[in-house]
Parts: C-alpha cells; sequence; structure tokens
C-alpha cells in the first residue's frame, strides 16, 4: 500500500466506524484496531530501507497548477512519529471499548477518533505545505469533537472551544510561514525547502517566517504562554487524553519543529526563542504538576513539562540534545500513555481520580499495579527503563553546551525531580498503605482495558534493556531527519559513572524528599492560586470576554433591525472604500482630459430631468409617485442609449421599466397599510444626504478614472471575429449571453425567479395581530 492510500484508508475507516460499531457490538474497538496495527506492521517494512539512508516520498496529484501535491515523505522522523499514533492509537481504540461500554453516543466517538488519527499520520508523513496544513488543522477541529464529546457538560464545551482557539491561531500562522517559505525558496515541497537552509537563514523574511512557525509550535504543544489549554482540555474522556494530549495532537507542534530544523535552526534567535521557552515551560509544568490532587491534571501538567523538554532539547540543536529529543520523544508517548490509561482504569474502578483519597489498590486491583510501576519507573528515569536512558542523555546534551550549561542543566534537574515526586503520586500512592473508601468498590476491569497499559508498560523495560532495539532503527534515522546529516549512536544501559549518573542520583533524591514532602508543597501552592489569574490563563478569558463585548456592541450597532440603517452602512462603506483607495493609490482622476461643452442640448435636458426626477423620488410621500419618478430616470436613460447607438439596448430598457412600474405598483396596491411613521429628523435627513453625495461622487470619480486609461479592445475584439463562427449568430450581444457566458445567465435567471418567488410570497403575506403591533 503506498503512503497516501495509507493515509486515506484510515479516513475510510473513520467513515465506517459508525457501522462497524454497531456491526461488531463490544468487539468493535478490536476490529477497528486490525487496520492501525496492519499499517504499523507495513511502516516498520520500511524500517531497514530508513535506517539504510533512504528516503521515500510518493505524491498524488491534487492542485497542479497551484503546485499542491498529495504527496508524503518517509523518512526517519516521520515513521517514528506515524508508528507512535498507529500504534497507541490502536490501543485507545481497544480501550475505548471497554471504557465507554455502552455509551450511547460510542459509534460516534470511534468515527472522530479514528479521523483524528489519520490527520495526525497525514501531519508527520506530509511532504508539501498545503497538505500539511489541511492536515494540521483536521486535528485541530477532530480534537475540538473529543474534546467536547460530553456537550452537555459546560466545561467540556469551554475547553473544547478554547483548545480550538488558541491552536486555530497557531494554523494560520502556520499557513502564512509555509507560503512565505514557498516564495522564499519556490517549491512548496519540503523536501524541496529543507534543502535552501542557507538561503532562507539570510533572506529579508527569515525573522517572521521563524516566529509565525514558533507561533504554530508553541500553541500546538501548549508552551508557556500558552500552557493552559492542554489541562483544560481533560474535561475529555480518558481515552482522548491518553492519545490526543500525551502521545498525539500535542507532539504535533514538537513534529514541526523537529521538520524545519534543518532550514530554521542554527541561529542565535533560534537557540534563544525555542531553547528558553521549552526551559520555562519545562519547569512552570512541573511545578503546577505538583499542585494537583486530579491525577489526570497531575499528568496533564506532567505533560506540559515533558513538552518543554523536547522543545529545549530541539532549541539546543545540538547533536546529543536532538537524540536524546527522539529518545525522550518515545519514552514520553510509552509511558504517559500508559498512565493516562491506567487513570481511566482507576477512575472505572473505584468512581474517583482524587490522590487523597485513593490508597491500598494493590490487592484489589494487581495486573494495573504492575503496569503503573512499570509506567511510574520509566517516568522517574529509574533503571532499567529506557527512561533511564532517555534521562541520562537529557543531563549529557544540557551539562557539555559551551553556553548556558549551568542555567538548563539547573533547570532540567528541577524539573526531572519534581517529576519524580508526581511519579510516587500516580504510580505509588493509590497502590500502598491500608485501603481507603471508594464510591465503589475496586476490582481490575475488562481485558481490553488492561492490554495497553500493560504493553506500554512492557515496551518501556524492553527498550531499556534491549535498547539496540530502537537505537539503529528509530533514534539514529529521526536524528538525522532532524539533523539533516548521518548520526551515529548507540544507545545503552549503563554509560558508567559520570556527571550524568550523578546528576541522576541528585533527581532522584531531590524527587523522594518531595514526594515526602508533598502535602507542605501542595499547600503552599494552592495560597498561590490568586496569582494564576493573572496569568496566560486569565488573560485568555478576559480577552474572550473583551471580543464578546465588542462582537455584542457591533450587533447593537449594525443590526437595528431597520432596513434604512443596513443600507445606510453599506452605501457609506462603500463610499468610503472607493474614494479611500482612489486617494491612498494615486489614483484620483483629473479634469485635463475632460471636455465639458461638447454635449447638446438632448444630453443635457435628459440629464437634468433625470436629476429632478431623482429629487422628487427622494422627496416624495406616496410610493407610487416615487416608483414613477424612478421609471423617469430609466426612460431618460433608455433615451440617451438610443442617441448613442444602441436600440436594442434602449428597448431593452423600455421593457425593463415599464414592468418595472406597473408590477411595483400592482404589489403595492396588495400591500397591508401602514401608519404613517414620524417624519426624519433633520440630522438624519443631512446624513442621508451627504451619503448619497458621497456614493455618487465616488461613482463619477470611479469612471473618470476607468476613463482616463486607454480601453483595451482585444476582449470585444474577439467576441465580434467569433460570435458567428462558434455561436452561429450575428447579434453579438446575443451570442455573449446565450453561448460565451451561458452558466452565468442561467445563474442570473435562477436569481430572478428566487427573487419572483420571495416577491409573491411577500404580496400573499398576512400579517397576524400580533407581528401587526410589533411592526408598528
Amino acid at each position: 500500500m503506498t503512503l497516501p492510500a495509507a493515509v486515506l484508508s484510515v479516513f475510510a475507516l473513520a467513515v465506517a466506524a459508525p457501522w462497524l460499531s454497531r456491526l461488531a457490538r463490544g468487539a468493535a474497538g478490536w476490529v477497528l484496531a486490525i487496520l492501525p496495527t496492519l499499517l504499523v506492521v507495513q511502516l516498520a517494512l520500511l524500517l531497514p530501507r530508513i535506517a539504510a539512508g533512504e528516503t521515500i516520498r510518493q505524491s498524488w496529484s491534487w492542485a497542479p497548477t497551484l503546485g499542491v501535491e498529495l504527496s508524503f515523505v518517509a523518512d526517519g522522523l516521520s515513521v517514528t512519529f506515524s508508528l507512535l499514533i498507529l500504534g497507541i492509537g490502536a490501543l485507545v481504540l481497544i480501550y475505548a471499548g471497554g471504557y465507554l461500554a455502552g455509551h450511547p453516543q460510542l459509534p460516534r466517538f470511534y468515527l472522530v477518533l479514528v479521523a483524528f488519527m489519520g490527520a495526525m499520520v497525514g501531519l508527520v508523513l506530509a511532504d508539501n505545505v498545503v497538505t500539511l496544513f489541511v492536515f494540521w488543522e483536521l486535528t485541530s477541529i477532530t480534537s475540538y469533537l473529543l474534546i467536547g464529546f460530553d456537550h452537555d457538560k459546560v466545561g467540556s464545551r469551554k475547553a473544547a472551544l478554547q483548545a480550538l482557539l488558541v491552536t486555530g491561531v497557531g494554523g494560520l500562522a502556520l499557513l502564512a510561514a509555509g507560503l512565505l517559505l514557498g516564495g522564499v525558496t519556490g517549491s512548496l515541497e519540503l523536501s524541496q525547502i529543507l534543502l535552501q537552509g542557507d538561503v532562507v537563514r539570510s533572506h529579508a523574511l527569515y525573522v517572521p517566517i521563524l516566529l509565525m512557525v514558533l507561533a504554530a509550535a508553541f500553541t500546538k504543544s501548549a508552551q508557556f504562554p500558552f500552557h493552559f489549554w492542554l489541562p483544560n482540555a481533560m474535561q475529555a474522556p480518558t481515552p482522548v487524553s491518553a492519545y490526543l494530549h500525551s502521545a498525539t495532537m500535542v507532539k504535533a507542534g514538537v513534529y514541526l519543529l523537529a521538520r524545519v530544523s534543518p532550514v530554521l535552526a542554527g541561529t542565535e534567535l533560534w537557540t534563544t526563542l525555542v531553547a528558553t521557552t521549552g526551559a520555562v515551560t519545562m519547569v512552570l509544568g512541573a511545578v503546577l504538576a505538583l499542585r494537583q490532587t486530579d491525577l489526570k491534571l497531575v499528568l496533564a501538567y506532567s505533560t506540559v513539562m515533558a513538552l518543554g523538554t523536547l522543545v529545549l532539547l530541539l532549541g539546543l540543536g545540538i547533536e546529543q540534545a536532538v537524540t536524546a529529543a527522539v529518545v525522550f520523544l518515545i519514552v514520553h508517548s510509552l509511558y504517559k500513555g500508559a498512565l493516562f490509561l491506567i487513570v481511566g482504569v482507576i477512575d472505572y474502578a473505584t468512581g474517583t481520580r482524587n490522590v487523597t483519597r485513593l490508597a491500598g489498590l494493590g490487592r484489589a486491583m494487581p495486573l494495573t499495579t504492575a503496569a503503573a510501576v512499570l509506567a511510574g519507573l520509566s517516568m522517574a528515569g529509574l533503571p532499567p527503563l529506557l527512561g533511564f536512558i532517555s534521562k541520562e542523555l537529557i543531563y549529557e546534551a544540557t551539562f557539555g553546551l559551551e553556553r548556558g550549561a549551568l542555567i538548563f542543566t539547573t533547570a532540567a534537574v528541577l524539573a526531572n525531580a519534581m517529576i519524580v515526586a508526581v511519579t510516587g503520586l500516580v504510580a505509588v500512592r493509590p497502590f500502598v498503605g491500608r485501603p481507603v473508601p471508594t464510591p465503589r468498590p475496586p476490582r481490575e476491569p475488562a481485558p481490553s482495558m488492561l492490554i495497553g497499559p500493560l504493553l506500554l508498560g512492557v515496551l518501556g523495560l524492553l527498550f531499556g534493556i534491549l535498547p539496540a532495539l530502537v537505537s539503529p532503527w528509530l533514534v539514529v534515522p529521526a536524528a538525522a531527519s532532524v539533523l539533516g546529516r548521518p548520526v551515529e549512536l548507540a544507545l545503552t544501559l549503563w554509560h558508567g559513572v559520570n556527571a550524568a549518573l550523578v546528576l541522576s542520583a541528585v533527581t532522584v533524591t531531590l524527587g523522594f524528599a518531595g514526594y515526602l514532602a508533598w502535602s507542605h508543597l501542595h499547600g503552599a501552592l494552592a495560597r498561590a492560586d490568586r496569582l494564576l489569574t493573572w496569568g496566560p490563563a486569565g488573560w485568555y478569558e478576559r480577552s474572550l470576554d473583551g471580543v464578546i463585548a465588542l462582537a455584542e456592541v457591533q450587533t447593537r450597532l449594525l443590526q437595528s433591525g431597520k432596513l434604512r440603517y443596513y443600507l445606510r452602512t453599506i452605501f457609506a462603506f462603500a463610499a468610503a472604500l472607493l474614494l479611500g483607495t482612489l486617494v491612498w493609490r494615486g489614483g484620483w482622476p483629473g479634469v485635463d482630459g475632460l471636455v465639458i461643452g461638447g454635449e447638446g442640448a438632448y444630453e443635457w435636458t435628459l440629464a437634468g430631468l433625470m436629476v429632478l426626477s431623482t429629487i422628487s423620488a427622494s422627496r416624495a410621500t406616496s410610493r407610487l409617485a416615487a416608483i414613477t419618478s424612478l421609471g423617469v430616470v430609466g426612460y431618460s436613460l433608455a433615451l440617451l442609449f438610443v442617441q448613442y447607438g444602441a436600440p436594442d439596448l434602449a428597448m431593452t430598457q423600455f421593457l425593463v421599466e415599464t414592468l418595472v412600474v406597473i408590477i411595483v405598483a400592482l404589489v403595492l396596491i396588495k400591500l397591508p397599510h401602514f401608519p404613517q411613521r414620524d417624519p426624519m429628523p433633520r440630522r438624519a435627513q443631512a446624513v442621508n444626504l451627504a451619503i448619497a453625495l458621497a456614493v455618487g461622487a465616488a461613482m463619477t470619480a470611479l469612471m473618470l478614472a476607468v476613463l482616463a486609461y486607454p480601453i483595451p479592445t482585444h476582449v470585444s475584439e474577439y467576441f465580434a471575429s467569433e460570435a458567428y463562427p462558434l455561436g452561429h449568430g450575428r447579434n453579438i450581444v446575443n451570442v455573449i449571453l446565450v453561448d460565451f457566458r451561458a452558466l452565468d445567465t442561467w445563474g442570473e435567471i435562477m436569481v430572478l425567479a428566487i427573487a419572483g418567488l420571495g416577491v409573491a410570497a411577500l404580496v400573499k403575506l398576512r400579517l397576524s395581530a400580533r407581528a401587526r403591533e410589533i411592526e408598528r
């Protein structure tokens, strides 16, 4: 199966998911997991070629005239992400079948979750800027639906909207950055763009491109100051939290930074912005994790910390840091996915996620406890788990820096120490000690809810003991894709006694002390909660309230319910737009070529008649008099057509004006009687007069500006020469209407028909007494 077909097959599965859910019933999760598992096998078979340095690129034509192709690339970075997305996605599908068993909206859940999986796979495999943006936005839309799955809850709807707004702003920035990159490099294909790093970095647009890419990555991956949306998204069901906000969606921003590193990294601005933001997010996420008592929020803030760590390492940009980032990416996806699923098991089995109300679950839930211990050891960075290797690589990367080694290493040690304490809260405290009463008696869940946590925990242990299983096949190719050059690395569990090992020991010691003192730390952090109201989350709420207030003001001003105000606004804006554009662009018409006085008495008489008729229409107190006056304007214009040699156009104008006057007069007779309204105030009359004069001046100036330039004749010459050969008619106007722009004419006829139906409905309308009272 080709890469495009593989991506589209996931969307096909999403469409079929509701039907399969009803057909397979309780086994639907297992059935839906078959395709992702097969795709994992297919991608795994590509690993030897990719490890040998091959890049596989396949594409389908999409919009060739715009340079847009549905192109996908399989290299070390994209395949690593794809394996995590599809593998963990298959486990989450199986888990959801047990967690949401019996839920009436489970078919809808499967549809959106699988569609999200397809969007994420398409995102990481995309090799075209436009294709990348499309899948990027699809992840935002599907995650919005998943976060707001329990849409009857206010909190779920609010969290979903917040995630959509924050990540949506980043999506627009990504589109702008991608198009600018295409303009600078001359290609929309990422594989071509990444070969022109020196061109982009030396270009005048490098800074705006970098800032927009960072805006997209930071919003998607919940970096400070956009970190607040991710914990709020824990309103989603646990399978969503485990999948979207630990292993997939939030890593999209990290993937973007890794993907564009060959073209944007390597400058002081990149290192300063990316590394500093990552370090701040890392420490802040760890601190806020210690503040929580809800296990899902604890894990959510620890995810913020992990994302900050990944961004920090990518910001440093050196080979050791990039390698550590790839290893930590794999480690975090394994243990965080497992722990989220375990928290769901705890909530499902006991009815609570509050860590202060949980203890002694190990006896009743031994398999869950085993999975939690394995995932927790990896999260804490203890041997022989892969998390231990990852933590030592992080310390080696920060400790070996030429500049900022002390700052970044200290930040990493403090953040990791707090995460060790968090591990105790999630993976130790609920399972040890004397059992406490819970809303439901604890028990092991169905096998479908245990296979995911156990498998992910075992993989963390297996990859730690045998790191050669991931080093040459995933880590090295992915790091080479990020750096844009070959990488040599051999992961080992034991690196000897060195600075990294000492720092690991210090981390575990501080973390254990923090776990023992958690009650005091939690209380101290709780007293600082009022400061959070002035943080980014508070500013988001104030900004959203301000936008809503502005919308309400605009609605009161613009949506008054009175037609005259709508017309006044439309015409005033149009006049300002035309006149402003003419002045700003220097196209204001002159009078040098304007000849006045060449017109005869006939033209001046008709012009005067039109002016007088217009004044009469505006001053008329009778509807019939007003429409008759406007008819005189139309007849006068038709006489001008006769004077200038357009009898067919004049005849059309005569017929139209006659029909309009007759039809409108008949309609007016049928309209219900409206009481005489109060006369319009003089101020309103003056405003209307000013707007009318401005519109007239704008149209006059526009016509004079057009006439100041020579009128091109190639279009009229084409129609004149081709009317008979192609349209078989000698009346050029008729041929244009019927043949050359037949669809346009058909559309106009449909518009007139619909308008006629509307008029007929209004003529037959009979207002109720209540409606007449409101109208008065």
